[in-house]
């Protein structure tokens, strides 16, 4: 660790970054998966089903997926050096918004091969769909329960949305070829492949949304600027708040850097008050990693590249 000295009072506080769990999972799945897509892809071509090729080649994109996903959980354990001071947290953010990009570029290509099946219909074998879409499922289940205890990180979140939805599509896959059976309507292969299209471009855009979010270091979700700056705010000592910005170090790790306006005060006292700052934004926010610089009342402020109005203690 390198310590530099420096004129402000500043305050860091890191949270402990232990390997994400989900690791083995995704390495076991990597593995089924590409089982499930040759199972699916023999049966969409044997049975003439466009709704099963969609979804071989929807599984066929987990595979990178997923071996991204790893390597970003890796690469997110590994600690902080000289040169990427804050470690690799966002290593998984970046996984998610490689796979996102990839996820939006397949959900194209599904909806140009269902609207060519539209244009031009042919048979299917309704029982090797059945039966195909009956060993997806439980595959894909499999899948999804296995990252289920890791989903609150971004990056096992689009594994676990991805194979959750890789499931509906099997569910929904099944009830059509039984439909099929029933009625002979060839049109609901076709409406099956653009179904599985529409939920991962669906899914995909969320996901997509929130990494470049994270990436573009935007206000964390569901928290408000002026929140944050009233509960600094509220502790005793603290007459202004100002030039205040808030990002998302990892999926769920915040930070913070500050300007705080203070009497003039006994060093003893703007550490208990830096200390309280420190615990209310913690335990309020789930900001683990602060920096605050203290001002005098009275002199004046320097600016940042974003500066909202100050918010000062009503008298």
């Amino acid at each position: 660790m390198h310590m530099y000295a420096h004129g402000h009072a500043h305050a860091h506080a890191h949270g402990g970054s232990g390997e994400m769990p989900g690791t083995g999972a995704l390495v076991g799945s990597m593995g089924v998966t590409l089982v499930l897509v040759a199972i699916e892809l023999t049966g969409g071509i044997f049975s003439g089903s466009i709704a099963l090729i969609s979804d071989a080649i929807h599984n066929l994109s987990d595979v990178p997926s997923l071996a991204i996903s790893w390597l970003g959980l890796r690469w997110a354990s590994r600690p902080a050096d000289t040169r990427r001071t804050y470690g690799y947290k966002r290593a998984g953010i970046l996984a998610a918004f490689t796979n996102s990009i990839l996820l939006i570029i397949v959900a194209g290509f599904l909806f140009y091969e269902a609207w060519q099946r539209v244009r031009h219909p042919s048979g299917v074998n309704e029982s090797v769909m059945i039966w195909i879409s009956v060993v997806a499922l439980a595959i894909n289940a499999g899948i999804t329960l296995s990252v289920a205890r890791g989903r609150h990180d971004l990056n096992l979140r689009t594994v676990f949305i991805h194979n959750l939805g890789d499931a509906l599509s099997n569910v929904a896959i099944l009830v059509g070829a039984i439909v099929m059976r029933a009625t002979n309507a060839r049109w609901i292969d076709p409406l099956l492949g653009a179904a599985i299209g529409v939920m991962v471009l669906w899914s995909s855009v969320g996901v997509l949304r929130e990494a470049s979010d994270i990436l573009l270091e935007a206000l964390p979700r569901d928290m408000e600027l002026g929140n944050v700056a009233r509960a600094i705010l509220c502790v005793p000592g603290v007459q202004e708040v100002h030039d205040i910005h808030v990002w998302t170090l990892g999926t769920d790790e915040h930070a913070l850097s500050c300007h705080v306006r203070i009497p003039d005060m006994h060093m003893e006292e703007s550490e208990r008050v830096l200390g309280e700052i420190r615990q209310r934004l913690s335990g309020q926010f789930h900001i683990s990693h602060t920096t605050i610089q203290f001002e005098r009342v009275g002199l004046p402020s320097d600016s940042g590249l974003y500066m909202p109005e100050p918010v000062r203690r009503q008298q």
